[in-house]
């Protein structure tokens, strides 16, 4: 596949359009997570628990990952635990550490809101070339390197 050809943009445009994307992601993050009863930051735990697959995250990485105190974990997983989406098992290494596991019938909650979405957005790489998806993947991880660098330098909690 040829690479079709492009609008011409600045660093400027490139730059509006990530935070128009940005913003409108972030919106639909608070209606998809009220739609299931839940807060952003609960939705974004669970989401990193499922990343996460059978290599089950303790409550302290998940605290690193989504920038919030071991205390504030804490009753983020009450929550997730309260309202189905995640069971607490005890570390077999360690038994005094937790660690989180999805419920099987939360996760097919959560990808049967998601999966068209990204059902539309796998059509949309479709319409670039493999030397482009390259690009636009070379980008993505190195951008979120700059802003999880920037989050640790400027936003972490004590």
């Amino acid at each position: 596949m040829r690479a079709k050809p492009r609008p011409p943009a600045t660093q400027e445009r490139a730059l509006w359009a990530m935070d128009q994307l940005i913003a409108t992601h972030l919106v639909g993050q608070h209606e998809i997570a009220q739609r299931v009863g839940l807060n952003v930051t609960d939705l974004t735990c669970f989401a990193f628990v499922i990343e996460a697959g059978d290599d089950l995250l303790t409550a302290g990485e998940l605290a690193e990952r989504v920038h919030v105190t071991t205390g504030a974990m804490t009753g983020i997983l009450n929550r997730l635990e309260r309202a189905g989406y995640i069971v607490r098992r005890p570390d077999p290494a360690d038994r005094r550490r937790v660690r989180v596991a999805a419920r099987p019938d939360a996760v097919a909650r959560i990808r049967e809101i998601y999966e068209p979405y990204y059902a539309r957005l796998t059509a949309l790489f479709a319409d670039y070339a493999p030397e482009e998806i390259a690009v636009l993947h070379d980008w993505f991880r190195r951008a979120s390197e700059v802003a999880a660098d920037y989050l640790e330098e400027h936003c972490r909690p004590d």
